[in-house]
């Protein structure tokens, strides 16, 4: 299946895990719409599943049982860039997946003993080198071998949670975990950066609410002038809106943009999108790299069509 080539092979590549220990967050509906909204900018775009349910697949209308390939593929074996080629599927609108399956659950006991264990979510992603201007990794919501190769590999990571106080809690231990990878002499990923939270489900009608956003400000701003890998996070805003459509569009195999276009759900998902795109032309641009105008794909609304059918499809989490 052919992919795409960015215009500027030496260009950067934003490479973004989504993480969270906690399920039940937003953390794949996250990874998906925000990766398909930047996609709809006409930037090629990957979203990589590392979460053995295969939601994100799912979400996007691939049935991870019929794949001839898929992650767990090229992390067992040798990725080459043929073989990558025919892991990924073009899902439209410059977006691609590179589907999971049940059979990644046993990757940890696989490559236990493996001396590069750790570096085979960066060797898969090399293979794709100068095809995707951003890659988005869904992780699972454990802290396992898995999610360290997507740590290990990325360059940011993205924490997707609600605004809820033992939600705010949980946001600490991550951090730590980061620190824990990316500073000191046994550090795996020297380059790991937290870029921030997105608040998803959220009301922003609540007392509760507002506190714990506020706790969240203030702890990115004191962390500042700090020499730890979240000195320059921040919440992202606008948050993700609490919204129905969310909910319902992965059971269609879609993202909220081909599900239901005009919900709050993608305009929220557009706005922030918008975020991330401009501080990333910002920051190549700031070092000189020319920067092509992408046109947009058109928001078309659509009816909604009846529902995938898989025997591995669960009630959405992440």
């Amino acid at each position: 299946m052919p992919i795409p080539g960015v215009p500027n092979s030496s260009r950067p590549v934003r490479l973004i895990a989504l993480m969270n220990q906690k399920g039940g967050v937003g953390k794949t509906t996250t990874t998906v719409n925000l990766a398909a909204a930047i996609a709809r900018t006409g930037r090629p775009t990957l979203v990589v599943d590392m979460d053995p349910q295969a939601h994100a697949s799912i979400a996007l209308g691939v049935d991870p049982t019929a794949a001839s390939h898929t992650v767990y593929d090229l992390l067992i074996g040798t990725p080459t860039p043929q073989l990558a080629a025919s892991a990924v599927h073009d899902v439209g609108n410059n977006l691609f997946v590179l589907p999971s399956h049940t059979d990644l659950a046993a990757t940890e006991s696989e490559l236990a003993m493996a001396p590069d264990r750790l570096q085979r979510m960066e060797r898969v992603l090399a293979a794709f080198e100068g095809r995707f201007e951003f890659v988005l990794i869904d992780c699972p919501p454990s802290l396992g071998l898995l999610t360290l190769n997507a740590l290990a590999a990325a360059r940011e990571v993205l924490i997707p949670m609600q605004a809820h106080f033992l939600a705010l809690q949980g946001v600490g231990k991550l951090l730590e975990t980061v620190r824990a990878l990316a500073v000191g002499p046994t550090a795996i990923n020297p380059r790991l950066k937290v870029a921030g939270v997105v608040l998803c489900m959220h009301d922003t009608s609540s007392t509760h609410t507002k506190e714990v956003v506020a706790d969240l400000d203030g702890f990115f701003e004191a962390a500042r002038g700090q020499d730890v890998p979240w000195k320059m996070a921040r919440v992202f805003r606008p948050a993700i809106r609490r919204n129905i459509k969310l909910a319902e569009c992965p059971s269609f195999g879609k993202t909220i943009f081909d599900y239901a276009p005009l919900a709050t759900g993608a305009e929220d998902y557009k706005a922030l999108a918008d975020v991330f795109v401009r501080d990333w032309d910002a920051f190549l641009s700031a070092r000189g790299i020319v920067i092509e105008k992408k046109r947009e794909a058109p928001i078309v609304e659509t009816r909604s069509s009846v529902p995938v059918e898989s025997s591995s499809l669960e009630s959405p989490r992440g």
